[in-house]
């Protein structure tokens, strides 16, 4: 479990990223913090594991208070993947893999065994373990860089837009997959996206923050869509706009979902 108690941060020129932050996000789920670029989520998700310290409050994990913990070995035991992979470009994608297990005194072998079955976990082909970063599409790159934030077995991913840079096809695929891995390693998971469909997809829970990561309104995806705590909240989700007013037609014997514009976004049923 990881709990945020009214952590703020302050920068020296005066900048408040946080103000008065509270959450807790339970074990073995996903929470999606969704704001504008500027609201703070990634300052909130970056206090987890100490690459920010908070200027007060306390972000404890398990009842612990991260900053008891060196931030190396913190580090070393949580799962981060960063929006471009993160990669380093002068190793092969295995050894990139392999590096965190080796850093924690796996030896060699047994590091990048373990390595090319992460790939495979996360849709690769092993053999890729060979090639190097710049030989990789985007969305393959991604699939490393989540194979690499397993690699320690943590308890913790966080997630800072990890699929924002990819197109709509491969980021769809990478969302997919992340649903498929979360079922089968149920993991706890902080996910930090401005986009709400995502956050809808992906999280058990969503976290939708104002500037200064001030809530305004937290709970699950269909409560936040049904019932939007305010003008801001409603605004940022998308209620009423035509592609989120869905009705249903019978086309040719099947019943189809359309939005307010008349285009099909579904089918019901098998």
């Amino acid at each position: 479990m990881i709990e945020f108690k009214s952590v703020s941060k302050e920068y020296p020129d005066g900048t408040v990223a946080v103000a008065d932050f509270s959450l807790v996000v339970p074990s073995h789920r996903t929470v999606a913090l969704v704001g504008s670029s500027g609201c703070g989520k990634t300052t909130l998700l970056r206090m987890v594991n100490r690459m920010v310290d908070p200027t007060a409050g306390q972000v404890l994990i398990d009842e612990v208070d991260v900053r008891s913990v060196d931030p190396v070995k913190l580090r070393r035991s949580i799962g981060y993947v960063l929006q471009d992979g993160g990669l380093l470009p002068h190793r092969t994608i295995t050894d990139n893999v392999a590096a965190v297990p080796m850093l924690n005194g796996t030896g060699r072998r047994a590091a990048r065994a373990a390595a090319a079955g992460l790939l495979e976990r996360v849709g690769l082909d092993p053999a890729i373990g060979r090639r190097y970063p710049r030989q990789l599409s985007g969305g393959q790159q991604q699939r490393v860089g989540v194979a690499r934030a397993l690699t320690a077995d943590p308890n913790i991913l966080l997630m800072d837009e990890p699929f924002g840079a990819v197109d709509p096809i491969v980021r769809r695929e990478l969302q997919d997959e992340l649903v498929r891995l979360q079922a089968e390693l149920g993991k706890t998971i902080v996910f930090v996206t401005h986009d709400i469909d995502e956050a809808f997809l992906l999280g058990d829970e969503v976290v939708v923050l104002r500037e200064r990561g001030r809530v305004a309104q937290r709970g699950e995806p269909a409560r936040i869509m049904a019932e939007p705590a305010d003008e801001f909240v409603a605004d940022f989700v998308g209620h009423g706009r035509a592609e989120r007013e869905l009705t249903i037609r019978r086309i040719d014997g099947r019943e189809v979902a359309v939005d307010g514009q008349g285009r099909p976004v579904g089918v019901l049923g098998p």
